[in-house]
């Protein structure tokens, strides 16, 4: 009973974790959730694109910038520049590989 537990909370976590985005032209696309990086005084968040099935390479990462809408709803939208969506990206590498190396020594203590 425990292992089915287990599974229906990673279920619900990965759920939890998906993202669908409408496009201008209605399109929805869903997209994986990774995380939201503040960078001069701006939101970002950060989503894996879903691969195509026939790509054994990793999917795409997409940076927009959060946005409030007139209700003050958050939207997404493109980043404005190409250099703030490259340093936000670059502190993104920078969180995975802190949490990677904290997933490293959780490892070796046993945890």
């Amino acid at each position: 009973m425990a292992n089915d537990r287990e599974r229906e909370d990673l279920n619900e976590e990965l759920e939890s974790n998906i993202v669908e985005l409408t496009d201008e032209d209605g399109q929805t696309t869903e997209f994986e959730y990774l995380t939201t990086i503040e960078h001069k005084g701006e939101s970002y968040v950060v989503l894996l694109a879903p691969q195509e099935e026939d790509n054994e390479e990793e999917g795409e990462v997409v940076i927009l910038r959060i946005q409030p809408d007139e209700q003050g709803e958050d939207t997404y939208v493109s980043c404005d520049s190409d250099v703030i969506e490259q340093e936000v990206f670059e502190l993104f590498m920078e969180e995975l590989d802190e949490e990677e190396d904290g997933a490293f020594f959780d490892e070796q203590s046993g945890n």
